[in-house]
């Protein structure tokens, strides 16, 4: 059968860079590297380790010479995702664990290198952190650079010569990425990937069209097929048909019709129609992240994730280091709120090098958070002083993760009175005034909401997790995460609950999960009366533009409506229509 005559064929996938694409495939299924094992002689260990080292420095040198280029060609922030690369190159728990390997195995320096970021690979793709998760692809990129240096090996910039085809891969590297070219590369299909991995982020700094996360596309297609990519829903077409192109060049119109209507507003209140005013907050993982989500219009940061400080470490950073980082941002949100959140490590979300990181069966319903960090009183309480020390350079308050009851919150806050009284005994200033909220995100917390909340400020819903343990699924699992459903009615009545707790002893409630950030459950939150919304930055633009389009009795009317359904997809399908009426209202 010709390829004209094959039959239109859909497929679903992860909406990752906007856009609309229509052209032909070029596949690109590199071949794993090769990488030999033999014994080496003890009497060419050091030569073996030298040629390790001198590999490291060429590496790096260029992973330098690449990020200039980034830097030049699309701007600093994209250059700053291969940071994440040098960090590799440095880090002393991967060398010297290389360096064991080849003392106590006696093989080649290459063969124990390739074992070992294969751990790690393989470690960072069992994390349920679609973030962190992420970073496997990092480390898998970095490596095999390496791996091509100590093995003299050609590293051909392959996709750099990639011209007006769409490229389907098994997974995009930063640095195949890095070569892309608008006009050039037409889209991307990725069988793997988020929407946070850094492939996707350059890809969306490019302007290119991408969809990831399709189990075996490389599989279902052949170099020569004609593909429509739509970027926005994540929708694939193989051998679209001429209706289905039609239909989808009227898509792109619409859509790039109302990202200028969003951008145009971005600024303005997230005020509903009928003047409810919501406080819109965005995430981040470091100072070097507020400028930018005040650009998106964002009121203020929801969730200052500061793990990121600590596993971007081979050691645990001082009070004096997490003082200064929490203090830039302090100073750069000026009188907006920021809320800090303690440490949420834990299971196997550590450093390598830590002396904590322990096996676990279980790792995320064991040692991590809140947990940890009241068995290690001083870890905690250097963060705790850093903190307050910071708050009187800003608005800041601050929350604790994955508390399950009052007992932890409580011993928490007893923590916290030694760290003010430290900072008295020392004469050092901080705020006595400092709000503190706790997070939502285990069952126990959920149901004794009313409890929590007689003893603390605020609370902030962290939906990912929430999910996960109300419906016992593991959302990063290929073969159960279809039941990762947030509009389960079991999601939605403890949303529900925990916000009517709330309100009825006077605090305010948050959404920090990835909920907040979809549009289409946007008003289904607020209908269920949350106050506040934190959101990645790039999405507070099209939040708050939902925010604006609907009013707010309305979103009231249908979260009572939704409460009443007993089928996840009804609700999701009942919510879906709500939120296409109210964008259809301002398109052309």
């Amino acid at each position: 059968m010709s390829v004209e005559n094959r039959p239109e064929k859909k497929y679903q996938g992860i909406p990752a860079s906007g856009g609309v694409a229509h052209g032909q495939v070029y596949l690109f299924v590199p071949r794993e590297l090769e990488v030999p094992q033999y014994e080496v002689d003890a009497a060419e260990r050091d030569a073996e380790v030298s040629r390790f080292e001198q590999a490291l420095l060429e590496t790096r040198k260029q992973v330098m010479e690449v990020q200039r280029e980034v830097s030049t060609r699309l701007g600093e922030e994209e250059a700053s995702i291969f940071d994440a690369h040098l960090l590799v190159l440095e880090d002393t728990a991967l060398i010297d664990e290389t360096i064991r390997e080849f003392d106590s195995s006696h093989r080649n320096i290459a063969w124990c290198f390739h074992t070992v970021a294969n751990r790690y690979i393989e470690a960072f793709k069992r994390i349920d952190d679609e973030y962190l998760k992420e970073r496997a692809s990092d480390i898998r990129d970095v490596s095999k650079r390496l791996l091509q240096n100590l093995l003299q090996a050609s590293q051909s910039n392959i996709l750099g010569m990639v011209k007006e085809r769409i490229i389907v891969a098994p997974d995009i590297s930063p640095s195949d990425c890095a070569s892309l070219e608008k006009g050039k590369v037409l889209g991307l299909v990725a069988n793997t990937g988020s929407k946070t991995s850094h492939a996707v982020i350059m890809a969306r700094s490019i302007q290119i069209p991408a969809v990831v996360g399709i189990r075996d596309f490389t599989d279902q297609v052949d170099n020569g097929d004609w593909l429509l990519i739509d970027g926005y829903d994540g929708v694939v077409v193989v051998n679209p048909s001429e209706e289905t192109l039609f239909k989808y060049g009227k898509v792109q119109e619409e859509k790039r019709a109302l990202e200028k209507k969003i951008l145009e507003r971005s600024q303005e209140s997230a005020t509903t129609l009928d003047g409810h005013q919501i406080s819109l907050m965005a995430n981040i993982e470091g100072a070097a992240d507020v400028d930018r989500i005040f650009s998106f219009g964002a009121d203020g940061v929801g969730l200052f994730r500061t793990e990121y400080l600590f596993l971007h470490s081979d050691r645990y950073p001082s009070e004096n280091y997490q003082y200064e980082e929490y203090r830039k941002v302090a100073e750069a949100a000026g009188d907006r709120p920021v809320i800090i959140r303690t440490l949420d490590l834990g299971g196997d979300k550590f450093p390598e090098s830590s002396a904590l990181n322990t096996q676990e069966a279980n790792p995320f319903l064991g040692f991590r958070a809140i947990r940890l960090c009241l068995e290690n009183t001083s870890l905690f309480k250097d963060q705790l002083r850093a903190i307050l020390r910071a708050s009187v350079h800003g608005n800041i308050k601050m929350m604790y993760p994955m508390i399950s009851g009052l007992d932890e919150l409580t011993r928490a806050n007893e923590l916290l009175e030694e760290a003010r009284e430290d900072l008295r005994a020392r004469g050092e200033p901080f705020r006595e005034d400092l709000k503190v909220g706790s997070m939502i995100e285990i069952p126990s917390a959920a149901m004794t909401a009313d409890i929590l909340a007689r003893n603390c400020d605020f609370f902030s819903i962290g939906t990912n997790d929430l999910i996960q343990y109300l419906l016992a699924v593991d959302r990063v699992n290929d073969r159960i995460s279809h039941l990762y459903e947030p509009t389960h009615p079991a999601v939605l009545r403890t949303i529900a609950h925990v916000v009517e707790k709330a309100h009825a002893e006077g605090i305010k409630v948050s959404v920090c999960g990835e909920i907040a950030s979809d549009p289409v459950i946007v008003p289904i939150l607020l209908g269920l009366n949350v106050d506040e919304l934190s959101v990645v930055g790039s999405g507070v633009p099209m939040v708050k533009y939902i925010i604006r389009q609907v009013n707010i009795e309305e979103c009231r009317t249908l979260a009572r409506e939704l409460l009443d359904i007993s089928d996840p997809k009804e609700i999701f399908a009942k919510a879906e229509a709500f939120h296409r009426d109210r964008l259809s209202v301002l398109l052309p």
